[in-house]
């Protein structure tokens, strides 16, 4: 069989399978390039070639850097600066209900621009649930937004989506050259300007409004939290931290000097030393811990500082014939016995006693932190539910984090260094200086996408020097020589924009630029404009759940598949309207020839 036949049998086999997910789009990745080896199309080098590309390692490289952010507490600071949060003493006060929310869209999409915006979602999806349920917003009126605001965002930058990482890698295979950091801003700008605009006065009256719970059950824990020198809360009231509003803390009681205000009104000033008696779910008390200069002194006389990257944090649940049932943890010296801190008690019933003088019953779910070693010391009598390290952030280190992070961007914006260097470098900086754990790292890496992007990296190559792509794009040509230069970009723009449908952005932007470029060949056009039209039709994919960032949201949002159709057609039309507009004034079509 020719190997043209057999490139273009693998393609259909490979769009099924990516359309359906029968099974697993890595695994659907990993049977190509079994496919290419065994049919002689690509040699075993030629065809692993991808796992070592610049593309992969600058993809695994950002999701590491993305999670050291959000270990740290830069992603929760730019949260608490973009919500107008308190941060330090005369601060503005916060905004509230649809002004807040669409504050933190427009952070959303500047976030995007440098971490992915699949990550960026899922950063900031509790803190949109969180803002949503405070003001009365149903979450269906803003999870969708949500998704399409990282959306958004991902076409300023080189780095806003891995598409884009994908598109410029694959460029040089195709004789052009890579694009720059800023190359598609020109249309990136504007367009998440119009996006964001529509997001904020059409999209609403377009939303449904629909009740909605996260999938998780959220438990309301009590803990008791001291405010230490340096906090943003000394001297400010109740009312004007804001702690319930803009950090979900219910503050039930403060103790000042050996007296103890229950139920204190908004008007209680805050003096330092003040330790209040909270309740809250345990993301709320772990951002309260690391942005608002309150402490544990359970956690304080364990010494745990220094060693974040090997404290790990627990919920764990009191099982019958728990020793500790019936005594306080002051009274069966906890901390002294395990070497663990108990951070939060969870218990059904409302109290406001002080944590250390809570009698443990069976049932109650407490909130350990401890070394690993010491957590599997706690024996068969604590059951674990869940694993919360990483919701733990480090505020100390986040200036160091966010210098790392900034430093690897322009070093390489400034063309010092290539991206992936500057990147590699980042990430061996950040666990060489203990921002994270190797093991969260690697934990961090979304390694079906790596699979799905190096196998098709080689797929492209293949697709190439077997000359389906030659072929596939003379007919294409054929079809969209009538329509003249616009008409050609307009045609492959809504070509690449129904690939992503049924099968990943990355997918659709290899298998559509070949095409592409073969069709300004034929023509006899630049083919630069067509690649970068690629690019952003693949990026801007906002008519199905399909896309990653879309899926995160749907569960949570309630909706439904038409809901996606109805709201994300408006956007796709802005973006397809201004990629005609400005793409052919920025890389002038008749450039090359």
């Amino acid at each position: 069989m020719e190997p043209v036949s057999i490139i273009l049998i693998l393609l259909v086999l490979v769009l099924v399978l990516f359309a359906t997910e029968w099974v697993p789009v890595d695994v659907t990745a990993l049977l190509l390039l079994a496919a290419l080896m065994l049919t002689g199309l690509l040699d075993p080098d030629e065809a692993l070639a991808g796992f070592g590309d610049r593309t992969v390692l600058t993809l695994a490289s950002l999701f590491v850097l993305a999670q050291m952010l959000l270990r740290t507490g830069v992603i929760g600071w730019m949260v608490q600066l973009l919500t107008g949060a308190p941060g330090r003493r005369g601060a503005q006060p916060p905004a509230s209900g649809v002004s807040l929310i669409r504050r933190l869209l427009g952070g959303v999409t500047a976030v995007s621009t440098v971490t992915s915006n699949t990550a960026t979602t899922a950063v900031f999806l509790p803190v949109m649930h969180a803002l949503a349920r405070r003001t009365g917003v149903p979450a269906s009126r803003v999870m969708m937004p949500l998704a399409f605001a990282s959306i958004l965002g991902g076409s300023v930058t080189l780095i806003g989506t891995s598409t884009n990482l994908v598109v410029s890698g694959f460029l040089p295979e195709l004789g052009l050259e890579r694009l720059g950091f800023f190359e598609l801003a020109w249309v990136g700008v504007p367009g998440a300007i119009a996006g964001l605009l529509y997001l904020f006065f059409v999209a609403p009256r377009l939303l449904p409004e629909r009740d909605s719970e996260m999938e998780q059950e959220v438990r309301a824990y009590i803990s008791d939290l001291t405010i230490v020198e340096g906090s943003p809360l000394i001297g400010q009231t109740l009312a004007g931290a804001a702690l319930g509003r803009d950090h979900g803390l219910t503050v039930v009681a403060v103790r000042r000097d050996g007296r103890t205000f229950y139920a204190p009104d908004a008007s209680f000033g805050l003096e330092l030393g003040d330790t209040l008696a909270v309740e809250s779910d345990s993301e709320g008390l772990l951002a309260a811990k690391a942005g608002l200069g309150l402490v544990s002194r359970s956690e304080e006389k364990l010494s745990l500082s220094g060693l974040e990257s090997e404290v790990r944090l627990v919920e764990a649940v009191v099982m019958p014939g728990n020793e500790l049932i019936g005594r306080t943890l002051r009274e069966s010296r906890f901390r002294e016995r395990y070497g663990l801190s108990v951070l939060a008690l969870h218990r059904r019933e409302k109290t406001v006693e002080r944590l250390g003088n809570l009698r443990v019953r069976g049932g109650d779910v407490l909130l350990i932190q401890g070394t690993e070693s010491r957590l599997r010391s706690l024996g068969d009598t604590f059951a674990v539910l869940a694993d919360l390290t990483e919701q733990q952030r480090d505020g100390s280190k986040a200036p160091l984090a966010a210098a790392i992070f900034v430093g690897a961007l322009l070093l390489s914006g400034l063309g010092l260094v290539p991206l992936v260097t500057a990147l590699i470098a980042a990430v061996a900086l950040a666990l060489a200086l203990r921002l994270l754990s190797p093991a969260e790292a690697y934990r961090s890496i979304e390694w079906p996408v790596l699979i799905l992007v190096a196998a098709m990296l080689a797929f492209g190559g293949a697709f190439q020097s077997s000359g389906a792509a030659e072929m596939i794009a003379g007919w294409l040509a054929g079809v969209l020589q009538p329509l003249g230069g616009l008409g050609a970009l307009a045609g492959v723009y809504l070509f690449t924009l129904l690939l992503t449908q049924p099968m990943s952005n990355q997918a659709a932007a290899l298998v559509m630029l070949p095409l592409a470029v073969g069709v300004a060949g034929a023509l006899g056009y630049d083919p630069r404009p067509f690649a970068v039209t690629v690019a952003l039709a693949a990026s801007n994919s906002y008519l199905t759940p399909l896309e990653p960032s879309c899926m995160l949201v749907y569960g949570p949002g309630h909706y439904r598949f038409t809901d996606f159709l109805r709201v994300g057609g408006g956007l796709s039309l802005i973006t397809f309207v201004l990629t005609l507009l400005i793409v052919p004034l920025v890389w002038p079509l008749a450039g090359a020839n």
